[in-house]
């Protein structure tokens, strides 16, 4: 399928500067940003921007950034789950996985977060697909945030329905390994209905739960 990447850009003034808010970016342009140091929390900022390229590359791949000048001060990605999940299960050309989502602890005051995941749906561009996130309670920043993990588990449900996504039930053994932790996902209204049962199929294995 022909995966339709529609830039656009905002921006947003702060008492740091104007951050711009903007994508999807090509990988090209991203090879001229640099990262800022407080984006570590999946990897070393240098190796992150790195896989943000490499993203941004695939037909499928979309990058959303927040940045100041030229440094990025968070970001979300999108593409296609790894094919060692069973989110891969089906080789689903219209399945997209919102993958990462991190803003620096120095920005996080400013809503970014919305921000970008709003963008990142704009002009219609993902409603032929069903974008999905699985949010682990490992993942996120419960020090720095000083939430609770049901406090962070509702700050990150929140965040999501700010573009349709719901809750979704599994039997996905990571995701039932601790209550917290949850898929949430959006069915775009031209998503087919074959595509939306093979999602219900992959959700769960051990059909008695279905």
């Amino acid at each position: 399928m022909e995966h339709i990447k529609k830039y656009h850009s905002e921006s947003l003034l702060t008492a740091h500067g104007t951050i711009w808010i903007e994508g999807p970016v090509s990988s090209e342009i991203l090879q001229t940003y640099i990262m800022d140091e407080g984006l570590d929390a999946f990897r070393e900022p240098d190796e992150q921007h790195q896989a943000l390229c490499e993203i941004a590359s695939l037909p499928e791949g979309r990058i959303i950034l927040a940045r100041l000048e030229k440094r990025i001060v968070g970001y979300v990605t999108f593409h296609y789950p790894d094919e060692m999940e069973r989110w891969s299960q089906g080789q689903m050309e219209d399945l997209i996985e919102l993958g990462a989502i991190e803003v620096s602890p120095s920005f996080r005051s400013f809503g970014l977060g919305k921000r970008m995941i709003k963008l990142a749906f704009l002009n219609q561009q993902l409603d032929d697909v069903i974008v999905f996130t699985t949010e682990y309670y490992w993942h996120w920043d419960l020090k720095g945030s000083g939430l609770s993990v049901w406090d962070y588990r509702k700050m990150m449900e929140q965040l999501m329905k700010c573009v349709g996504m719901v809750w979704y039930a599994t039997d996905d053994p990571e995701i039932c390994s601790h209550p917290a932790n949850c898929l949430m996902a959006r069915v775009g209204p031209r998503v087919p209905i074959s595509s939306v049962e093979q999602f219900d199929r992959i959700r769960f294995r051990q059909r008695f739960m279905y």
